[in-house]
Protein backbone atom coordinates (compact mmCIF):
# COMPACT_ATOMS: atom_id res chain seq x y z
CA UNK A 1 0.00 0.00 0.00
CA UNK A 2 1.32 3.38 -1.01
CA UNK A 3 -0.42 6.98 -0.71
CA UNK A 4 1.15 7.89 -4.08
CA UNK A 5 0.44 7.34 -7.73
CA UNK A 6 1.75 8.06 -10.37
CA UNK A 7 1.06 9.19 -14.54
CA UNK A 8 3.52 8.69 -16.78
CA UNK A 9 2.70 9.86 -20.69
CA UNK A 10 4.31 7.81 -23.87
CA UNK A 11 5.04 11.41 -25.03
CA UNK A 12 4.94 14.68 -24.19
CA UNK A 13 1.01 16.01 -24.29
CA UNK A 14 -0.47 13.10 -24.11
CA UNK A 15 -2.67 14.51 -21.40
CA UNK A 16 -0.47 13.45 -18.25
CA UNK A 17 -1.43 17.37 -16.65
CA UNK A 18 -4.48 17.04 -17.28
CA UNK A 19 -5.17 13.47 -16.18
CA UNK A 20 -3.46 14.50 -12.78
CA UNK A 21 -5.89 17.56 -12.24
CA UNK A 22 -8.60 15.14 -13.14
CA UNK A 23 -7.92 12.53 -10.68
CA UNK A 24 -7.33 15.24 -8.20
CA UNK A 25 -10.71 16.25 -8.68
CA UNK A 26 -12.38 12.98 -8.26
CA UNK A 27 -10.33 11.83 -5.22
CA UNK A 28 -11.11 15.41 -3.49
CA UNK A 29 -14.81 15.08 -4.22
CA UNK A 30 -14.54 11.23 -2.41
CA UNK A 31 -13.50 13.10 1.01
CA UNK A 32 -9.56 12.25 0.15
CA UNK A 33 -7.24 14.96 0.86
CA UNK A 34 -5.21 14.80 -2.18
CA UNK A 35 -1.99 17.00 -3.59
CA UNK A 36 -0.33 17.06 -6.96
CA UNK A 37 3.38 16.60 -7.14
CA UNK A 38 5.46 16.73 -10.28
CA UNK A 39 9.23 16.13 -9.48
CA UNK A 40 10.49 17.97 -12.35
CA UNK A 41 8.74 20.38 -14.67
CA UNK A 42 10.42 22.56 -17.66
CA UNK A 43 8.48 24.44 -18.87
CA UNK A 44 7.75 28.76 -19.45
CA UNK A 45 4.90 28.96 -18.17
CA UNK A 46 4.70 29.33 -13.92
CA UNK A 47 2.67 30.65 -11.19
CA UNK A 48 3.78 32.28 -7.85
CA UNK A 49 2.82 30.48 -4.35
CA UNK A 50 1.62 32.88 -1.84
CA UNK A 51 5.04 32.69 0.41
CA UNK A 52 6.59 33.98 -2.84
CA UNK A 53 7.75 30.38 -4.71
CA UNK A 54 7.44 29.57 -8.57
CA UNK A 55 6.07 26.21 -10.01
CA UNK A 56 4.75 25.18 -12.66
CA UNK A 57 1.68 26.69 -14.05
CA UNK A 58 0.05 23.18 -14.58
CA UNK A 59 0.77 22.45 -10.92
CA UNK A 60 -1.05 25.70 -9.93
CA UNK A 61 -4.19 24.36 -12.01
CA UNK A 62 -3.58 20.72 -9.81
CA UNK A 63 -3.66 22.49 -6.95
CA UNK A 64 -7.08 23.98 -7.69
CA UNK A 65 -8.31 20.66 -8.39
CA UNK A 66 -7.55 19.47 -5.03
CA UNK A 67 -9.07 22.24 -3.66
CA UNK A 68 -5.73 24.01 -2.59
CA UNK A 69 -3.37 27.01 -2.72
CA UNK A 70 -0.24 26.51 -4.70
CA UNK A 71 2.80 25.12 -2.89
CA UNK A 72 6.10 25.06 -4.11
CA UNK A 73 6.32 21.50 -2.94
CA UNK A 74 4.01 20.61 -5.46
CA UNK A 75 6.73 20.99 -8.12
CA UNK A 76 10.46 21.17 -6.40
CA UNK A 77 12.58 21.16 -9.27
CA UNK A 78 11.20 23.71 -12.26
CA UNK A 79 13.51 24.38 -15.35
CA UNK A 80 12.80 27.98 -17.21
CA UNK A 81 14.96 27.56 -21.07
CA UNK A 82 16.56 30.37 -21.88
CA UNK A 83 18.49 29.06 -24.99
CA UNK A 84 18.51 25.97 -26.96
CA UNK A 85 20.56 24.23 -24.71
CA UNK A 86 20.51 25.69 -20.91
CA UNK A 87 17.76 26.79 -18.43
CA UNK A 88 17.29 28.94 -15.52
CA UNK A 89 17.56 26.07 -12.28
CA UNK A 90 14.77 26.48 -9.76
CA UNK A 91 14.86 24.77 -6.41
CA UNK A 92 11.86 24.42 -4.39
CA UNK A 93 10.54 28.13 -5.36
CA UNK A 94 14.08 29.48 -6.23
CA UNK A 95 16.15 30.64 -8.46
CA UNK A 96 19.50 28.48 -8.34
CA UNK A 97 21.37 29.72 -11.55
CA UNK A 98 21.72 29.51 -15.23
CA UNK A 99 22.97 25.43 -15.94
CA UNK A 100 23.75 24.22 -19.43
CA UNK A 101 22.21 20.86 -20.17
CA UNK A 102 25.08 18.55 -19.36
CA UNK A 103 25.62 20.72 -16.23
CA UNK A 104 22.24 19.64 -15.17
CA UNK A 105 22.20 16.59 -16.29
CA UNK A 106 25.00 16.06 -13.45
CA UNK A 107 23.41 18.38 -10.87
CA UNK A 108 20.21 15.82 -10.84
CA UNK A 109 21.79 13.68 -8.07
CA UNK A 110 21.35 16.54 -5.60
CA UNK A 111 18.20 17.83 -7.13
CA UNK A 112 16.68 14.66 -6.55
CA UNK A 113 17.44 15.22 -2.73
CA UNK A 114 14.99 18.43 -2.98
CA UNK A 115 12.10 16.39 -4.94
CA UNK A 116 12.37 13.80 -2.19
CA UNK A 117 12.24 15.96 0.62
CA UNK A 118 9.22 17.78 -0.94
CA UNK A 119 7.93 14.55 -1.33
CA UNK A 120 8.00 13.62 1.88
CA UNK A 121 6.23 16.12 3.30
CA UNK A 122 3.20 15.72 0.98
CA UNK A 123 2.87 12.08 2.10
CA UNK A 124 3.37 13.26 5.85
CA UNK A 125 0.41 15.54 5.49
CA UNK A 126 -2.05 14.50 2.85
CA UNK A 127 -4.04 10.86 2.31
CA UNK A 128 -3.02 10.66 -1.54
CA UNK A 129 -0.43 12.24 -3.73
CA UNK A 130 -1.31 12.11 -7.58
CA UNK A 131 2.30 12.89 -9.34
CA UNK A 132 2.82 13.93 -12.97
CA UNK A 133 5.80 12.45 -15.08
CA UNK A 134 7.40 14.55 -17.85
CA UNK A 135 7.72 13.41 -21.24
CA UNK A 136 8.09 10.17 -21.78
CA UNK A 137 9.85 7.19 -19.53
CA UNK A 138 11.42 5.71 -22.25
CA UNK A 139 13.56 8.36 -23.46
CA UNK A 140 17.02 6.20 -23.15
CA UNK A 141 19.03 9.48 -23.04
CA UNK A 142 17.97 10.73 -20.09
CA UNK A 143 17.35 7.83 -18.07
CA UNK A 144 20.99 8.24 -15.70
CA UNK A 145 20.06 10.10 -13.46
CA UNK A 146 16.56 10.44 -13.89
CA UNK A 147 14.62 12.30 -11.19
CA UNK A 148 11.41 12.97 -13.51
CA UNK A 149 9.82 9.48 -15.00
CA UNK A 150 10.76 5.97 -13.16
CA UNK A 151 13.99 7.26 -11.72
CA UNK A 152 11.28 8.72 -9.08
CA UNK A 153 8.70 6.47 -9.19
CA UNK A 154 11.24 3.60 -8.09
CA UNK A 155 12.90 6.00 -5.23
CA UNK A 156 9.35 6.13 -3.67
CA UNK A 157 8.32 2.54 -4.68
CA UNK A 158 5.02 3.68 -6.39
CA UNK A 159 2.62 2.38 -9.00
CA UNK A 160 2.70 3.59 -12.51
CA UNK A 161 0.13 4.58 -14.74
CA UNK A 162 0.92 5.03 -18.65
CA UNK A 163 -1.49 7.08 -20.84
CA UNK A 164 -1.54 7.70 -24.23
CA UNK A 165 -2.59 10.00 -26.78
CA UNK A 166 -4.43 7.97 -29.79
CA UNK A 167 -5.76 11.11 -31.28
CA UNK A 168 -2.11 11.46 -32.78
CA UNK A 169 -2.17 8.10 -34.39
CA UNK A 170 -0.04 4.80 -33.17
CA UNK A 171 -1.36 4.46 -29.71
CA UNK A 172 -0.88 0.68 -29.53
CA UNK A 173 2.93 1.38 -30.50
CA UNK A 174 3.09 4.33 -27.97
CA UNK A 175 1.88 1.89 -25.29
CA UNK A 176 4.11 -1.35 -25.88
CA UNK A 177 6.89 0.41 -27.57
CA UNK A 178 7.78 1.94 -24.28
CA UNK A 179 6.65 -0.52 -21.96
CA UNK A 180 9.43 -2.46 -23.91
CA UNK A 181 12.45 -0.01 -23.32
CA UNK A 182 11.51 -0.20 -19.09
CA UNK A 183 13.77 -2.14 -17.55
CA UNK A 184 11.98 -5.64 -15.81
CA UNK A 185 10.99 -3.76 -12.62
CA UNK A 186 9.94 -0.62 -14.40
CA UNK A 187 7.31 -2.98 -16.16
CA UNK A 188 6.44 -4.50 -13.29
CA UNK A 189 5.64 -1.23 -11.75
CA UNK A 190 3.07 0.10 -14.19
CA UNK A 191 -0.04 -1.18 -13.48
CA UNK A 192 -2.43 -0.18 -16.19
CA UNK A 193 -2.99 2.21 -18.96
CA UNK A 194 -5.39 5.07 -20.13
CA UNK A 195 -5.96 5.68 -23.75
CA UNK A 196 -6.53 9.29 -24.43
CA UNK A 197 -8.81 11.67 -26.69
CA UNK A 198 -10.77 9.32 -28.86
CA UNK A 199 -13.44 9.82 -31.49
CA UNK A 200 -15.42 7.67 -32.52
CA UNK A 201 -17.23 4.27 -32.11
CA UNK A 202 -15.62 2.46 -29.25
CA UNK A 203 -16.52 -1.05 -30.47
CA UNK A 204 -14.04 -0.52 -33.43
CA UNK A 205 -11.71 -0.10 -30.85
CA UNK A 206 -12.26 -3.11 -28.54
CA UNK A 207 -10.37 -5.57 -30.44
CA UNK A 208 -7.36 -3.64 -30.02
CA UNK A 209 -8.00 -3.63 -26.61
CA UNK A 210 -8.06 -7.27 -26.25
CA UNK A 211 -5.00 -7.29 -28.16
CA UNK A 212 -3.39 -5.12 -25.38
CA UNK A 213 -3.99 -6.88 -22.21
CA UNK A 214 -3.11 -9.74 -23.55
CA UNK A 215 -0.24 -9.21 -25.01
CA UNK A 216 1.33 -7.41 -22.08
CA UNK A 217 -0.68 -8.68 -19.11
CA UNK A 218 -1.71 -5.52 -18.14
CA UNK A 219 -5.39 -3.84 -17.92
CA UNK A 220 -6.86 -0.83 -19.84
CA UNK A 221 -8.20 1.23 -16.87
CA UNK A 222 -10.54 3.16 -19.41
CA UNK A 223 -10.90 4.91 -23.13
CA UNK A 224 -11.15 8.75 -22.55
CA UNK A 225 -13.57 10.38 -25.38
CA UNK A 226 -11.79 13.91 -26.78
CA UNK A 227 -13.14 16.59 -25.07
CA UNK A 228 -14.54 19.28 -27.55
CA UNK A 229 -14.53 23.26 -26.15
CA UNK A 230 -12.59 21.51 -23.41
CA UNK A 231 -9.66 24.07 -21.58
CA UNK A 232 -7.52 23.81 -19.46
CA UNK A 233 -4.39 26.21 -18.55
CA UNK A 234 -1.49 24.61 -20.96
CA UNK A 235 2.04 23.45 -19.14
CA UNK A 236 3.84 24.66 -22.20
CA UNK A 237 2.33 24.38 -25.49
CA UNK A 238 0.31 27.30 -27.01
CA UNK A 239 -3.18 26.08 -28.28
CA UNK A 240 -4.49 26.71 -31.46
CA UNK A 241 -7.93 26.60 -30.50
CA UNK A 242 -9.98 29.64 -31.20
CA UNK A 243 -13.12 30.32 -29.76
CA UNK A 244 -14.83 33.57 -31.66
CA UNK A 245 -18.68 33.45 -31.83
CA UNK A 246 -19.09 36.99 -32.09
CA UNK A 247 -15.86 38.99 -33.01
CA UNK A 248 -16.07 42.67 -32.14
CA UNK A 249 -12.11 42.60 -31.55
CA UNK A 250 -9.07 41.68 -32.80
CA UNK A 251 -5.90 41.23 -31.08
CA UNK A 252 -2.68 39.69 -32.03
CA UNK A 253 -0.01 38.45 -29.85
CA UNK A 254 3.54 37.89 -31.91
CA UNK A 255 4.67 34.26 -30.61
CA UNK A 256 8.22 35.23 -29.13
CA UNK A 257 10.94 32.16 -29.42
CA UNK A 258 11.39 32.86 -25.45
CA UNK A 259 7.28 33.05 -24.60
CA UNK A 260 6.79 32.81 -21.18
CA UNK A 261 3.13 32.62 -19.43
CA UNK A 262 1.16 32.49 -22.62
CA UNK A 263 -1.76 31.43 -20.01
CA UNK A 264 -2.12 34.79 -19.57
CA UNK A 265 -4.27 35.06 -23.08
CA UNK A 266 -6.07 32.26 -22.59
CA UNK A 267 -9.24 34.77 -20.83
CA UNK A 268 -9.05 36.50 -24.02
CA UNK A 269 -9.02 33.41 -26.29
CA UNK A 270 -12.00 32.53 -24.69
CA UNK A 271 -13.80 35.29 -24.64
CA UNK A 272 -16.40 35.11 -27.07
CA UNK A 273 -16.27 38.45 -28.52
CA UNK A 274 -12.94 38.54 -28.66
CA UNK A 275 -10.46 37.03 -32.03
CA UNK A 276 -7.30 36.26 -30.43
CA UNK A 277 -4.58 35.25 -32.91
CA UNK A 278 -1.21 34.30 -31.86
CA UNK A 279 1.37 35.45 -34.63
CA UNK A 280 4.21 32.61 -35.42
CA UNK A 281 7.82 33.67 -36.94
CA UNK A 282 7.53 34.11 -40.58
CA UNK A 283 4.42 36.08 -40.51
CA UNK A 284 3.18 39.57 -39.99
CA UNK A 285 0.92 40.89 -37.40
CA UNK A 286 -2.14 41.25 -39.13
CA UNK A 287 -4.62 44.23 -38.49
CA UNK A 288 -5.65 44.65 -35.00
CA UNK A 289 -7.43 46.91 -33.11
CA UNK A 290 -4.79 45.56 -29.66
CA UNK A 291 -1.71 43.94 -30.08
CA UNK A 292 0.54 42.54 -26.70
CA UNK A 293 3.96 41.81 -26.43
CA UNK A 294 4.26 38.83 -23.97
CA UNK A 295 6.34 37.75 -21.72
CA UNK A 296 9.71 36.62 -22.29
CA UNK A 297 12.60 34.49 -20.93
CA UNK A 298 15.04 36.12 -22.41
CA UNK A 299 14.02 39.31 -23.09
CA UNK A 300 17.15 40.94 -25.05
CA UNK A 301 17.53 37.72 -27.35
CA UNK A 302 13.46 38.04 -28.04
CA UNK A 303 13.83 41.98 -28.89
CA UNK A 304 16.19 40.92 -31.49
CA UNK A 305 14.04 38.00 -32.73
CA UNK A 306 10.93 40.36 -32.88
CA UNK A 307 13.19 42.95 -35.20
CA UNK A 308 14.36 39.70 -37.38
CA UNK A 309 10.42 39.23 -38.19
CA UNK A 310 10.05 42.67 -38.77
CA UNK A 311 7.38 43.31 -36.32
CA UNK A 312 8.71 46.24 -35.24
CA UNK A 313 8.13 48.21 -38.42
CA UNK A 314 4.45 45.96 -38.26
CA UNK A 315 3.86 47.83 -34.43
CA UNK A 316 5.09 50.73 -36.02
CA UNK A 317 2.30 50.57 -38.60
CA UNK A 318 -0.25 49.27 -36.46
CA UNK A 319 0.25 52.40 -34.03
CA UNK A 320 0.07 55.11 -37.00
CA UNK A 321 -3.09 53.29 -37.89
CA UNK A 322 -4.94 54.01 -34.17
CA UNK A 323 -4.14 50.75 -32.67
CA UNK A 324 -3.71 50.16 -29.23
CA UNK A 325 -0.17 48.51 -27.73
CA UNK A 326 0.03 46.77 -24.62
CA UNK A 327 3.25 44.75 -23.19
CA UNK A 328 3.44 41.81 -19.80
CA UNK A 329 6.31 41.86 -18.16
CA UNK A 330 9.46 41.21 -20.75
CA UNK A 331 7.13 42.56 -23.25
CA UNK A 332 6.34 45.66 -21.30
CA UNK A 333 10.39 45.93 -20.50
CA UNK A 334 10.80 46.13 -24.75
CA UNK A 335 8.24 49.06 -24.55
CA UNK A 336 11.23 51.03 -22.95
CA UNK A 337 14.28 52.69 -24.60
CA UNK A 338 16.68 49.51 -23.36
CA UNK A 339 17.32 46.76 -21.95
CA UNK A 340 20.27 46.31 -19.35
CA UNK A 341 22.07 43.07 -18.66
CA UNK A 342 25.61 43.67 -17.27
CA UNK A 343 25.52 40.64 -15.62
CA UNK A 344 24.46 38.41 -18.21
CA UNK A 345 21.37 37.52 -15.77
CA UNK A 346 19.78 36.10 -19.09
CA UNK A 347 22.30 35.20 -22.07
CA UNK A 348 25.49 37.53 -22.43
CA UNK A 349 25.97 40.58 -20.53
CA UNK A 350 25.48 43.41 -22.78
CA UNK A 351 22.69 45.98 -23.61
CA UNK A 352 19.75 46.70 -26.40
CA UNK A 353 18.01 49.07 -27.54
CA UNK A 354 13.74 48.62 -26.76
CA UNK A 355 11.15 49.59 -28.90
CA UNK A 356 11.38 53.45 -27.22
CA UNK A 357 7.90 54.05 -26.75
CA UNK A 358 7.87 54.69 -23.32
CA UNK A 359 10.42 56.65 -21.66
CA UNK A 360 12.30 54.21 -19.18
CA UNK A 361 15.14 51.61 -19.01
CA UNK A 362 15.54 48.52 -17.30
CA UNK A 363 17.92 47.09 -15.87
CA UNK A 364 18.15 42.99 -15.12
CA UNK A 365 19.31 41.53 -11.76
CA UNK A 366 20.22 38.32 -10.06
CA UNK A 367 17.08 38.94 -7.89
CA UNK A 368 13.64 38.15 -9.44
CA UNK A 369 10.84 39.51 -7.81
CA UNK A 370 7.61 36.61 -6.83
CA UNK A 371 4.70 37.77 -5.58
CA UNK A 372 0.77 37.93 -5.70
CA UNK A 373 -0.48 40.82 -6.75
CA UNK A 374 -4.17 42.92 -5.55
CA UNK A 375 -4.78 46.64 -7.10
CA UNK A 376 -7.06 48.91 -9.04
CA UNK A 377 -6.24 49.59 -12.36
CA UNK A 378 -5.84 53.64 -12.55
CA UNK A 379 -7.77 54.62 -15.31
CA UNK A 380 -11.16 53.07 -14.11
CA UNK A 381 -10.65 51.56 -10.86
CA UNK A 382 -11.32 48.36 -11.52
CA UNK A 383 -10.08 45.25 -9.55
CA UNK A 384 -6.99 43.46 -10.78
CA UNK A 385 -5.24 40.21 -9.80
CA UNK A 386 -2.11 38.72 -10.93
CA UNK A 387 1.33 37.75 -10.06
CA UNK A 388 5.16 39.26 -10.67
CA UNK A 389 8.18 36.64 -12.02
CA UNK A 390 10.73 39.07 -13.12
CA UNK A 391 14.54 39.80 -12.40
CA UNK A 392 14.51 43.34 -14.15
CA UNK A 393 14.24 46.83 -12.43
CA UNK A 394 12.71 49.60 -14.42
CA UNK A 395 13.09 53.17 -13.98
CA UNK A 396 12.71 56.15 -15.68
CA UNK A 397 9.58 59.37 -16.31
CA UNK A 398 7.30 56.99 -18.09
CA UNK A 399 6.73 54.86 -14.55
CA UNK A 400 5.37 58.48 -13.37
CA UNK A 401 1.93 57.47 -15.06
CA UNK A 402 1.49 53.96 -13.51
CA UNK A 403 -1.05 51.54 -15.14
CA UNK A 404 -1.88 49.63 -11.61
CA UNK A 405 -2.01 51.31 -7.66
CA UNK A 406 -1.80 48.49 -5.22
CA UNK A 407 -1.49 49.47 -1.35
CA UNK A 408 2.33 50.51 -0.91
CA UNK A 409 3.70 50.62 -4.83
CA UNK A 410 2.52 50.66 -8.36
CA UNK A 411 3.08 48.93 -11.46
CA UNK A 412 3.57 49.90 -15.11
CA UNK A 413 2.86 52.59 -17.00
CA UNK A 414 0.79 54.01 -19.87
CA UNK A 415 1.83 56.89 -22.59
CA UNK A 416 -0.30 60.10 -22.14
CA UNK A 417 -2.25 59.63 -25.31
CA UNK A 418 -3.25 56.41 -23.74
CA UNK A 419 -2.42 54.56 -26.72
CA UNK A 420 0.10 52.41 -25.07
CA UNK A 421 0.28 50.72 -22.09
CA UNK A 422 2.17 48.07 -20.17
CA UNK A 423 2.78 45.98 -17.20
CA UNK A 424 4.91 43.14 -15.18
CA UNK A 425 1.46 41.33 -13.59
CA UNK A 426 0.60 38.25 -15.46
CA UNK A 427 -2.63 36.92 -15.17
CA UNK A 428 -3.83 40.71 -15.94
CA UNK A 429 -6.88 39.13 -17.80
CA UNK A 430 -7.86 36.59 -15.40
CA UNK A 431 -9.96 39.02 -13.26
CA UNK A 432 -13.37 39.77 -14.50
CA UNK A 433 -13.68 43.48 -14.05
CA UNK A 434 -9.83 44.16 -14.79
CA UNK A 435 -10.40 42.37 -17.80
CA UNK A 436 -13.25 44.16 -19.11
CA UNK A 437 -12.20 47.40 -18.62
CA UNK A 438 -9.00 46.75 -20.41
CA UNK A 439 -11.03 45.47 -23.28
CA UNK A 440 -12.95 48.56 -23.04
CA UNK A 441 -9.80 50.32 -23.44
CA UNK A 442 -8.68 48.50 -26.37
CA UNK A 443 -11.87 49.15 -28.05
CA UNK A 444 -14.37 46.94 -27.13
CA UNK A 445 -17.36 48.99 -26.29
CA UNK A 446 -20.21 46.87 -25.70
CA UNK A 447 -18.29 43.71 -23.77
CA UNK A 448 -20.36 41.07 -22.40
CA UNK A 449 -19.98 39.52 -19.35
CA UNK A 450 -17.72 36.50 -19.28
CA UNK A 451 -16.59 34.70 -16.27
CA UNK A 452 -12.95 32.68 -16.97
CA UNK A 453 -12.80 31.80 -13.49
CA UNK A 454 -16.39 29.91 -13.43
CA UNK A 455 -15.10 28.27 -16.89
CA UNK A 456 -12.46 26.76 -15.42
CA UNK A 457 -14.27 25.26 -13.07
CA UNK A 458 -16.52 23.86 -14.73
CA UNK A 459 -13.92 22.20 -17.31
CA UNK A 460 -12.42 20.68 -14.15
CA UNK A 461 -15.52 19.24 -12.96
CA UNK A 462 -16.53 18.42 -16.45
CA UNK A 463 -13.23 15.90 -16.55
CA UNK A 464 -13.81 14.13 -12.99
CA UNK A 465 -17.13 13.42 -14.57
CA UNK A 466 -15.63 12.10 -17.59
CA UNK A 467 -13.11 10.18 -15.39
CA UNK A 468 -15.92 8.71 -12.98
CA UNK A 469 -17.64 7.28 -15.94
CA UNK A 470 -15.14 6.00 -18.34
CA UNK A 471 -12.36 4.73 -15.82
CA UNK A 472 -11.26 2.32 -13.34
CA UNK A 473 -11.46 4.64 -10.13
CA UNK A 474 -11.68 2.03 -7.99
CA UNK A 475 -8.67 0.27 -9.11
CA UNK A 476 -6.54 3.05 -8.65
CA UNK A 477 -7.84 3.43 -5.38
CA UNK A 478 -6.42 -0.04 -4.25
CA UNK A 479 -2.98 1.21 -5.52
CA UNK A 480 -3.90 3.84 -2.82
Amino acid sequence: MTKTLMIQGCTSDAGKSVAVAGLCRVLARKGIKVAPFKPQNMALNSAVTAEGGEIGRAQAVQARACGLAPRTDFNPVLLKPNSDTGAQVIIHGKALNNMEAADYHDYKRRAMNAVLASHQRLVDEFDAVVVEGAGSPAEINLRENDIANMGFAEAVDCPVILIADIDRGGVFAHLVGTLALLSTSEQARVRGFIINRFRGDISLLQSGLDWLEEHTGKPVLGVLPYLQDFHLEAEDAISSQQHVQDCALNVAVPVLSRISNHTDFDALRLHPQVNLQFVGPGRPIPSSDLVILPGSKNTRRDLDFLRSNGWDKDIQRHLRYGGKLMGICGGFQMLGNVVHDPQGIEGEAGSTPGLGYLDFETTLKDKKRLQQVRGQLFNSGSTVTGYEIHAGISEGPALQSPLVKMDSRVDGAQSADGQIIGSYLHGIFDHNDARQSLLSWAGLSKGKRFDYDALIERNIDRLADCFEEQLDIEAMLSWL
